[in-house]
């Protein structure tokens, strides 16, 4: 789960550092502004890759896609982007979740079939 987690979220890294160059064009909007919300955001994409297997990783994650989305009120095109990376995430926390269970049950039956194979000793 954690590859699938940290890949969604590294591509919205690049994305939020695009919307911010986009947010710039914006006469109302002051630089800093900008840049200080759009870095806090992308440092969390960053640190989340860290932590998201780790209790509340994933709500954090699903905390920043709705951010992600709400972004769409500055930068209309990132109500588009950020359901498309909220889609990306449930897909990347779904399938990451299965993908863990199947090795873990694969890891079982190969750690069972070994101890079969193994042969007994000799009671004596």
């Amino acid at each position: 789960m954690r590859t699938l987690c940290a890949s969604t979220l590294i591509g919205e890294f690049f994305v939020i550092g695009f919307a911010a160059l986009v947010a710039m064009k914006d006469p109302d909007l002051a630089a800093s502004t900008v840049w200080t919300v759009s870095g806090i955001a992308m440092f969390l994409c960053l640190a989340l890759c860290g932590v998201v297997t780790r209790p509340g990783g994933i709500a954090l994650g699903w905390a920043l896609q709705i951010a992600l989305i709400a972004s769409g009120f500055v930068v209309p095109t990132m109500f588009f982007l950020g359901a498309v990376f909220a889609a990306l995430w449930w897909a990347s926390v779904h399938y990451g979740r299965k993908i863990d269970e199947a090795k873990a049950r694969f890891a079982a039956q190969s750690a069972q079939s070994a101890q079969a194979d193994s042969p007994a000793p000799d009671a004596v």
